[in-house]
């Protein structure tokens, strides 16, 4: 759940640092004294952008941080890892959004993260509702997913998954066999040439390194001769090193008489003398091994240019060469057996059509199974939200072919009144009745839904009443699941909370901010008779029976 959310100069909000507690937690206050400030950063921590009008003004930047305590957090792991970070260490997950006057920032457990993977993390810790807030639940995609889940069908739908892919793969395939029949014969003469020339070439790409330095060595090999035999005259040359050399050790061998003790300081000129004639001796043998035929060199050239032109022609690489001539020879094999390979493709397209069949009508089965159960629930669920007389249905509509989440599609259908026909929830005027609605399906769905922080941001309005206090109930209910949040003007949606918390607008130094603070005993009556509308005895009475019930 949500155990810490810590604002910093977000629009009247200059510091605050707001702990949580388990169940239904009420937020309550004037209009216009910030709650709106609360869902503003929560709808931050949950990726949404963020412009520098939310800065309070005369700040340079605005900060919101949410502490998570996840009791597992493989899920989110599973988020993290995905995105190239490291898992949580423990169970708490710590996210941070920073908003500036020239760069926004947004920070994971400390370490920097795209809005992208912010999004996608939120939708796994927060399920936030405003009054129009219900795109999710009037998509029929997801309609289809709360059906899965409430008929615990995901097994049976990874399974549909999987094979649906394998048949559309193998479509693709057919289809791709199918398109070379159009091939023309300037293409498959393409192909061949293609093939020829580079099997021709009998291409070993390891070896290219090793050829290139032979051809290199065979086009300079008269430069490389006359330097050799240049320098073995440097050394043994008349006059050369290994001569001179010959008169130092003479004198050195007159000093060592005279010096004994001076043997350990000359003792290298004997090894100098030793490598250098070894060097002279291997020169020279490089030398007489530089004679290389004419024949070889113009036979290593014209390697060297074969392989070139066939990078440029085909590459960079020789690898890229090799790589486009087992393409061409797959395609080739592809249009010359393609009346084999489409009898082989067709066999298997159908064995793959009919495990997917299989896989649909076991899901199929799921659906229908549960479909009506759900549709009941939804119902009931309605009815206790004023809705005494209302209808529910969640019809199943069969594909003319498979589709990617099964063999049907579904529509919720909804009619509030007696007498009128059902409608698709994306065809209801009236944000108050689908907000109620939408309570509905979350309280139908709770044992299913597995996120752990809920949202209901003034979902109750347009409701008044007894409808209110059976809206508090849903959410209280729902509370006993999860961690629900419910920002309310009413007292009966209030009352019911495990904790109740009030935003408050107050002036200070010529400034105006906003302040929440925890309401018990006396001042949770107080807001009540505030939200009552107004003091006296009777409308204590009131605030205090709505405790108590």
């Amino acid at each position: 759940m949500l155990t810490l959310l810590k604002i910093r100069n977000l629009a009247l909000v200059d510091e605050l640092a707001w702990e949580l507690g388990a169940g239904l937690i009420s937020v309550t206050g004037e209009t216009g004294a910030g709650k709106s400030v609360i869902v503003g950063a929560l709808k931050l921590v949950l990726g949404e952008r963020a412009e520098k009008s939310l800065i309070r003004t005369g700040e340079d930047s605005c900060s919101v941080e949410a502490v998570f305590e996840l009791s597992d957090p493989s899920e989110i792991n599973a988020v993290l890892e995905d995105g190239g970070l490291p898992p949580c260490d423990d169970t708490q997950l710590i996210i941070r959004r920073v908003i500036g006057q020239s760069a926004n920032r947004q920070f994971i457990n400390d370490s920097p993260v795209t809005l992208t993977l912010l999004k996608r993390l939120g939708e796994h810790l927060v399920d936030l509702h405003g009054p129009h807030d219900h795109q999710s639940l009037l998509s029929i995609e997801r309609q289809l997913a709360m059906l899965d889940a409430y008929a615990n069908a995901d097994s049976a739908v990874s399974h549909y998954r999987e094979t649906y892919r394998a048949w559309r793969a193998k479509a693709v395939e057919l289809e791709e066999i199918q398109l070379a029949e159009n091939a023309s014969e300037q293409e498959l003469d393409l192909l061949r040439y293609q093939l020829q020339e580079i099997d021709s070439a009998h291409l070993k790409p390891e070896d290219e390194h090793d050829l290139e330095d032979r051809w290199r060595r065979a086009s300079n090999s008269t430069r490389l001769v006359e330097a050799a035999a240049a320098a073995v005259t440097a050394l043994n040359g008349e006059d050369g090193i290994l001569e001179r050399l010959s008169e130092v050790q003479r004198l050195v061998r007159d000093l060592e008489k005279l010096d004994p003790s001076i043997c350990e300081r000359t003792a290298s000129l004997e090894t100098a003398c030793l490598e250098l004639q070894d060097l002279e001796s291997n020169l020279a043998d490089y030398a007489d091994e530089l004679d290389i035929d004419p024949a070889e060199a113009a036979s290593l050239e014209e390697r060297v240019n074969l392989l070139e032109s066939l990078k440029r022609k085909y590459g960079p690489s020789l690898a890229d060469v090799l790589a486009r001539r087992d393409a061409a020879a797959a395609r080739l094999d592809t249009i010359e057996n393609r009346g084999e390979k489409l009898e082989t493709l067709a066999r298997e397209l159908a064995a793959c059509r009919s495990t997917l069949d299989a896989a649909g009508k076991a899901l199929s089965t799921l659906r229908r199974k549960s479909a009506p159960r759900l549709a009941k629930e939804i119902s009931s669920q309605l009815k206790d939200l004023g809705f005494k007389q209302s209808s529910f249905e969640a019809p199943l509509k069969p594909l003319a072919e498979p589709g990617p989440q099964g063999l049907e599609s579904i529509e919720f259908q909804f009619g509030p009144n007696p007498g009128e026909p059902l409608l698709p929830l994306r065809q209801i005027a009236s944000s108050g009745e689908i907000s109620r609605v939408m309570l509905a399906v979350k309280s139908a769905l709770a044992d299913q839904d597995a996120t752990p922080l809920m949202v209901f941001d003034e979902i109750d309005a347009n409701v008044g009443g007894e409808v209110a206090r059976a809206v508090g109930h849903k959410m209280a209910a729902l509370g006993t699941r999860h961690q629900v949040v419910a920002i309310t003007h009413f007292p009966q949606v209030a009352a019911i909370a495990t904790h109740h918390f009030v935003v408050q607008k107050e002036v200070s130094a010529g400034r105006t901010r906003s302040r929440l603070f925890p309401v018990v005993g006396e001042t949770r009556i107080q807001e009540l008779v505030r939200m009552l509308g107004g003091g006296g005895d009777q409308a204590r009475a009131m605030a205090a029976s709505l405790l108590k019930i």
